[in-house]
């Protein structure tokens, strides 16, 4: 990939699709030119990012994320905004690849020139998200989009780390399963801004009023995340379009009370520091992977691990001492 960085951040201020999607695949490669490419890229970006509206979607697959996620943002459009979707999909433990199928499931959305769409591999990050996911954000972000949602791949295991890169947490329930279904444990449901209660629709109504009711009361037990904002659940049918409007009023009731009472900003400095630490351990983590020291004793160390001769604290601290030992 050979780009011409200030012309593509050019290109992007100027809102040109194809540089934005050339940009964000700069960002999300290993290559190590393509890496200090891409962080000059951020930093010619950078002042023209967090204008933006940031909100993280999560649920269990099943619950219609996809489908709320058009509906919305079909909604958004038509009160004149401009709307980005990173959808993070699984990647194969075993291949690395990933189904990102967000485009064919967001089929009406993704034709709409006020959208884009960007499906990502995970890449087996913490919590489904894309490791790149922030850059990617600060870059449509930067491109003129006025609401960035993210899409976690939603399997119940750590999708907390959506809650420090977005504005506003929305966790998606399905009525009519109970919570060995639902895969919704109470750390999620303590981080949530927002519970929403999909498929509230024919057959479903009475089971999606008594989700409704219950995660209400559940709700009232748990300290609130803000001290401006209580979480409220709120019911829609994104097939029928039925409470879009609500949920999105919400958002901006949300966003308001947060940013007069000092907390919109604070969070979003908070998640700045986050970002930078999580940085620094994915950094050291791939540079001790490829470190010839570390390699070389490698085989042998997960041997005498496995076979119970060592244990897995004394092989770490060996592997450190040579890291370390050729750094100083």
């Amino acid at each position: 990939m050979s780009l011409n960085i200030q012309q593509t951040a050019q290109d992007v201020l100027s809102g040109q699709r194809r540089a934005l999607a050339r940009a964000i695949t700069l960002i999300e490669s290993t290559r190590a030119d393509h890496r200090d490419s891409a962080d000059i890229l951020l930093e010619e970006i950078l002042p023209h990012t967090g204008g933006s509206i940031r909100l993280g979607i999560t649920g269990v697959p099943g619950v219609g994320k996809s489908t709320f996620i058009e509906a919305f943002g079909l909604h958004l459009i038509k009160q004149g905004l401009k709307v980005a979707v990173l959808a993070v999909d699984p990647s194969s433990p075993r291949t690395g690849g990933s189904i990102l199928g967000d485009k064919t499931r967001m089929e009406e959305l993704s034709r709409n020139k006020q959208a884009f769409i960007r499906p990502s591999p995970s890449g087996g990050t913490l919590g489904g998200v894309a490791r790149r996911t922030r850059e990617a954000m600060l870059i449509c972000e930067a491109a003129g989009f006025d609401v960035i949602i993210i899409e976690t791949v939603g399997v119940g295991q750590s999708e907390t780390a959506v809650a420090d890169m977005v504005d506003m947490f929305l966790l998606l329930l399905v009525p009519g399963a109970g919570d060995e279904l639902q895969g919704i444990k109470k750390g999620i449901v303590e981080l949530a801004d927002m519970v929403i209660v999909n498929k509230a629709d024919g057959d479903l109504a009475p089971a999606a009023e008594r989700a409704r009711h219950e995660y209400t009361n559940a709700l009232h037990l748990l300290r609130p995340v803000s001290t401006s904002w209580t979480p409220p659940v709120k019911k829609c049918s994104a097939k029928d379009h039925a409470g879009i409007d609500e949920i999105w009023n919400l958002v901006g009731e949300y966003r308001e009370k947060l940013t007069l009472s000092g907390e919109f900003n604070t969070r979003r400095a908070e998640q700045a520091k986050a970002w930078m630490w999580n940085e620094v351990g994915d950094v050291l983590m791939s540079r001790l992977k490829n470190h010839q020291g570390v390699i070389d004793q490698l085989d042998k160390l997960e041997n005498s691990v496995k076979n119970g001769k060592i244990t897995p604290t004394k092989a770490a601290m060996s592997m450190l001492a040579t890291f370390t030992k050729s750094n100083i």
